[in-house]
């Protein structure tokens, strides 16, 4: 088991520069096997999911290629149909949540799809209804053998429906559509999530020859086509990291620049920081943080407490609300963090009240944060990472902390960021991988 070990109080200066993002990357890979024809991903992050994933699908029989120092090439011509029903399969999928958008291609493409429970964060209940339900709309038949907690789905041949979601599920509805497109007739998915990982994916479908209408909204349609072609697709910077650096920069009170960070795809990231009282400017494609002494949480207009919550796309992504939590605790006022969509991401604040922070657990969804407006530093601390998010968060209060800071169980931290310590020690931190 790796750590990291933090010497906090060092303060970052230069540019960084954004990883491929991790949500969509994982839809991109696993819709490479809709196609018999090579497929060429370019910004593809090098990261602990993604490579499993990767290697994944080479057991699978893709003959997979890297091209280039983030490309990759995919040719899904002959699938180990055999292979896919094998225990070291299911075994694999069972450790990789990302394995689970597998199912959209393999039925439609095979007529097939057998996936173990998948694994990933341990951040609560992630149900795969939205999935599974969807594709049986379309006419697949499914059932779940208990005793070794497996998903065996079969179809003769997928049907265009209509379907209204229950949830905006992002990878719910990528299943969905990437099980759509070789479906016989026209598909209607209202309700549809619309992240920009999920428009990249419907944009890169329709270069294969798909033919998606919608994209960008949440009515989705969807005319399904006899067989789709290769093509070549490039990821977006990875949304979440840009936040990560954005609230790292308020922390430590660093001036950086955030390069092409593709900001018409940030959504609302950027004015959720300005309302923690962050300064940020837009230069061109770039993301300029000034150095700040102290930042300011506004309130609402009519002078109740801030509360920032996450939401369905185009609202704030829930996960880069444990990176706001952190940088709330340095900030003059309070604010409520209301994570609806998961209930056991905000177990990580007992490591930040032992660090110093004032915040109140509420309940497993919300977090009153008392900011301490740079008065008090956190306090170095022995800290273990729950999930991806919530470990880069806690990297960050330890690179603001006095004194010096481990984090064991960086392996989820390595599940979605590149190598992060060589990118922030290059621009002034001082972090150490043991």
């Amino acid at each position: 088991m790796a750590s990291f070990v933090i010497e906090g109080g060092h303060r970052l200066n230069g540019e960084i520069h954004p990883q491929g993002a991790k949500n969509e990357v994982l839809q991109i890979i696993c819709a490479t096997l809709l196609t018999k024809e090579e497929v060429t991903v370019n910004h593809i992050p090098d990261i602990l999911d993604v490579n499993n994933l990767i290697q994944l699908m080479r057991e699978m029989g893709v003959d997979v290629a890297k091209t280039g120092v983030d490309s990759y090439t995919f040719k899904a011509e002959n699938i180990d149909l055999a292979y896919l029903e094998s225990e070291e399969f299911l075994k694999k999928c069972s450790s990789l949540r990302g394995s689970v958008m597998l199912i959209g291609p393999m039925i439609a493409r095979f007529g097939k799809a057998l996936i173990s429970k998948p694994g990933g964060d341990k951040i609560g209940r992630r149900r795969l209804d939205t999935h599974l339900v969807g594709i049986q709309n379309l006419g697949a038949d499914f059932r779940y053998d208990e005793e070794r907690g497996v998903y065996e789905i079969t179809a003769e041949k997928l049907r265009g429906a209509y379907m209204l979601l229950d949830e905006a599920s992002v990878t719910g509805t990528a299943n969905i559509v990437m099980a759509a497109v070789l479906a016989k007739g026209t598909t209607t998915i209202y309700n549809a999530a619309c992240e920009p990982y999920l428009q990249q994916l419907c944009r890169m479908l329709n270069r294969m020859g798909a033919k998606i209408s919608g994209i960008a909204s949440n009515l989705l349609t969807i005319e399904g086509v006899e067989e789709l072609h290769g093509t070549e697709h490039r990821v977006l910077p990875d949304m979440i990291e840009v936040g990560s650096f954005i609230g790292m920069a308020a922390m430590t009170g660093s001036e950086i620049t955030i390069k092409n960070v593709s900001y018409e795809n940030l959504g609302i990231i950027p004015e959720s920081f300005r309302r923690l009282g962050i300064k940020l400017e837009q230069r061109g494609d770039d993301i300029y943080v000034p150095a700040q002494d102290s930042y300011q949480i506004e309130s609402f207009i009519d002078g109740s407490i801030m509360t920032i919550a996450d939401a369905p796309w185009p609202g704030l992504t829930p996960d880069l609300l444990s990176v706001m939590l952190v940088v709330a605790t340095q900030a003059k006022g309070s604010v409520l963090i209301h994570q609806k969509m998961f209930e056991s991401r905000l177990f990580f604040v007992d490591k930040l009240i032992d660090m110093g922070a004032q915040i109140i657990l509420c309940d497993p969804h919300r977090a009153v944060v008392i900011g301490h407006n740079h008065g008090f530093r956190l306090r170095g601390a022995r800290l273990t990472s729950p999930d991806i998010r919530a470990g880069i968060a806690l990297l960050i209060a330890a690179m603001s902390a006095e004194g010096t800071s481990t984090i064991s169980n960086i392996e989820q931290i390595d599940r979605g960021y590149q190598n992060i310590e060589g990118r922030l020690n290059a621009i002034g931190a001082r972090i150490t991988r043991i």
